[in-house]
C-alpha cells in the first residue's frame, strides 16, 4: 500500500503530460489545416481605375521588322571582358542600330535622349502630370563573352533561327529587354500615346563587369537632378514553367531583393624548398585543408529568416499535399523545409549564404615546394546576414593564422522591396503580367545573381527584377552558358508586356486593398 501512492501520482502526471501533448498536437494540426485551406496571398486583382489602354496587335510586317531589328542587336558583339576592356566598336555600332530601329523614339518631342559615359543611354519620357512620381525601366547592352568552340548549336553572334528559337549571346541577358522596351515605346508613340506619369529608360553598357561606368554614371546624373523614383524595373527573374518541382502551372517570380556578394582571397606563404626535402606541411597542403574546412562547414541555415518565407507562401496554394501543408505553415515547418531545400544546389541558394571556391593557384615547377598558394572564394550572401558576419564566419571556420584572408570586393544583401497590395510598382508589374499570361501565378522572388539595379537604391525604396522570359527545365543553364536562346513568340510577348506596363503605370493610385490575410 505504501508504494501505490507515488506510483499513482507518477502515472497521473504522465497521463496529464500525454493528454496535453495530444491536445497541443491536435490544436497545431487544426490551425495548420485551416491555414492550408484558406491561405492564398496571390489574390486576383481588384478593379483598377480606367486608363483607356491602347491595344497592340502586331501584324506580319511589324513582326518581321521587330525580329529583324532584334537579330541585328544579337549580331553586334557588345562584349564586356573586364572593367577596363570592352568592345567599344560594337557599342558604337549598337548606338547606330538603336537610332535606325526606333526613329520615333529618337525624334519625338516627348522623349529626351542623352549619352552617358559615352556608351550608355538615358531616355526621359515626359508625362502630362508632373505631380506623379516617375519610374525607371532598366536594361543593359553588354554581354558576356561566348565562343562557338564551347559547344554552341549555332554561332553565338549569328542570331540563327532553329525550331522557332533565336540563338545568340544576349537573347536572354539582356538584349531582349533592351530592344523590347524601346520597341514598345516606339509603337506607343506611333499610336499617339502620351504618358500621364513620366518615366526613364536606362541602358547601361558595362553591367556584366559591375556597371561602374554605365549605371553608376547614370545614377550620378539623376542624383544631380534631384530625381526620386516610384520604382525601378530591371532584369532578374522570369516565368518558370516546370522548373519548380511539384508546382502546378507556371509562376512569374518578381525579384524583390538580391543576395549580397563577396570575393575573398585565401593565401599561404612560406620559404620555398626542394621537393626532395619537403616540410611536414606545404603551402598547398595548408591552404587545401582550409578550403576543405570551408566546404565541409557551410554557412548556417537561414531559411525563414529572410523574404523567402513570403515567396513560398505565395506559391503554397499551387502545390499538392503534403508540400502545400508544409509551405502554408512555415511558422511551424520552416526548419524542415530548409533541410529539404538544402539537398540540391539550385534550392540550397535560398537557404544560406553559399560558398564556392572558384580558383586555386600554386606552384611553378614539379620539383619545387611553392612559396605561395592562393584560393579565391565567391560568396552569395543571404538576406539575413551581413558581409561582416560572413567574413567573421570564414575567419573562425578556417581557424588557421597561417592562412591570410583578404576581402577583394563585396557588398551586403540589397534591401527588400515591398510586395504587398499597397505596393505600387509590384502591383503594376503583376497586373501587366496577368493581362498577358492570365494563368500564371505571380509571386515575389529573390535574385541569386546581381544586377545594375543595386546602384539605384538611393533613388527609390522599390527595385524589382523581372522580365517575362519563359524558362523551362534546363533553360537557366543557358544564362551565361551555351545555346542561349529565346523563342520568337516570347520576344514578341516581351514587347507586349512593356507596351502594357507603360500604360498601366499611368494610374494615379492603386485600388483599395483586399481584406488582409490572417497571420500566424
Amino acid at each position: 500500500m505504501t508504494d501505490s501512492g507515488p506510483k499513482f501520482k507518477i502515472f497521473k502526471f504522465l497521463k496529464i503530460m500525454f493528454s496535453s501533448f495530444v491536445i497541443t498536437v491536435l490544436l497545431l494540426f487544426t490551425i495548420a489545416s485551416i491555414r492550408t485551406l484558406s491561405l492564398d496571398v496571390n489574390h486576383q486583382l481588384a478593379h483598377w481605375e480606367k486608363t483607356n489602354n491602347i491595344s497592340l496587335v502586331i501584324d506580319r510586317h511589324q513582326r518581321e521588322e521587330l525580329l529583324t531589328h532584334f537579330k541585328e542587336a544579337i549580331r553586334i558583339p557588345t562584349v564586356s571582358f573586364s572593367e577596363t576592356e570592352s568592345n567599344l566598336t560594337a557599342l558604337l555600332e549598337f548606338d547606330t542600330l538603336l537610332r535606325k530601329a526606333f526613329p520615333t523614339v529618337f525624334s519625338s518631342s516627348l522623349v529626351h535622349h542623352e549619352l552617358v559615359a559615352n556608351y550608355s543611354h538615358l531616355f526621359w519620357v515626359q508625362g502630362s502630370q508632373p505631380d506623379l512620381v516617375p519610374y525607371l525601366l532598366l536594361a543593359h547592352i553588354d554581354v558576356v563573352p561566348a565562343s562557338e568552340s564551347d559547344g554552341w548549336e549555332a554561332p553565338p553572334f549569328s542570331a540563327k533561327e532553329i525550331d522557332g528559337f533565336i540563338y545568340g549571346r544576349g537573347t536572354i541577358d539582356d538584349k531582349s529587354p533592351v530592344m523590347g522596351i524601346l520597341q514598345a515605346l516606339e509603337y506607343l508613340l506611333i499610336k499617339g500615346y502620351a504618358p500621364r506619369r513620366g518615366f526613364y529608360v536606362s541602358l547601361g553598357h558595362d553591367e556584366e563587369v559591375g556597371g561602374y561606368n554605365g549605371a553608376v554614371s547614370i545614377v550620378r546624373v539623376l542624383k544631380q537632378r534631384g530625381v526620386q523614383l516610384s520604382f525601378v524595373l530591371d532584369e532578374g527573374l522570369a516565368v518558370l514553367d516546370g522548373v519548380i518541382s511539384g508546382l502546378e502551372g507556371p509562376a512569374a517570380l518578381i525579384g524583390i531583393s538580391e543576395k549580397g556578394s563577396a570575393t575573398v582571397k585565401l593565401s599561404v606563404s612560406m620559404v620555398p624548398g626542394h621537393s626532395s626535402m619537403p616540410p611536414s606541411e606545404t603551402t598547398i597542403g595548408i591552404l587545401a585543408a582550409a578550403v576543405k574546412r570551408l566546404e565541409e562547414n557551410p554557412m548556417p541555415r537561414l531559411f525563414g529568416h529572410g523574404p523567402e518565407r513570403g515567396i513560398f507562401e505565395h506559391l503554397a496554394h499551387k502545390f499538392r499535399l503534403p508540400m502545400r501543408f508544409i509551405m502554408s505553415n512555415l511558422w511551424l515547418f520552416s526548419s524542415l523545409l530548409g533541410r529539404i531545400l538544402e539537398r540540391k544546389p539550385d534550392t540550397n541558394a535560398f537557404v544560406r549564404t553559399t560558398t564556392a571556391v572558384t580558383m586555386f593557384n600554386a606552384g611553378v615547377k614539379v620539383n619545387v615546394i611553392p612559396s605561395l598558394a592562393e584560393a579565391y572564394v565567391n560568396l552569395r550572401i543571404h538576406s539575413a546576414q551581413s558581409l561582416q558576419e560572413v567574413l567573421e564566419l570564414i575567419q573562425s571556420t578556417v581557424g588557421d593564422q597561417r592562412v591570410k584572408i583578404e576581402l577583394l570586393n563585396g557588398f551586403d544583401p540589397l534591401p527588400v522591396s515591398s510586395a504587398d497590395e499597397k505596393s505600387f510598382g509590384f502591383q503594376v508589374i503583376k497586373k501587366s503580367v496577368l493581362e498577358i499570361f492570365p494563368t500564371v501565378t505571380v509571386a515575389p522572388g529573390i535574385c541569386i545573381g546581381n544586377t545594375d539595379s543595386r546602384h539605384f537604391r538611393d533613388l527609390t525604396n522599390d527595385i524589382y527584377r523581372f522580365a517575362p522570359v519563359w524558362f523551362k527545365p534546363g533553360d537557366a543553364q543557358r544564362f551565361h552558358g551555351i545555346n542561349e536562346r529565346i523563342s520568337k513568340k516570347n520576344y514578341e510577348e516581351l514587347v507586349v508586356f512593356y507596351f502594357t506596363l507603360i500604360q498601366n503605370s499611368d494610374i494615379q493610385k492603386l485600388p483599395e486593398p483586399h481584406s488582409p490575410v490572417h497571420e500566424l
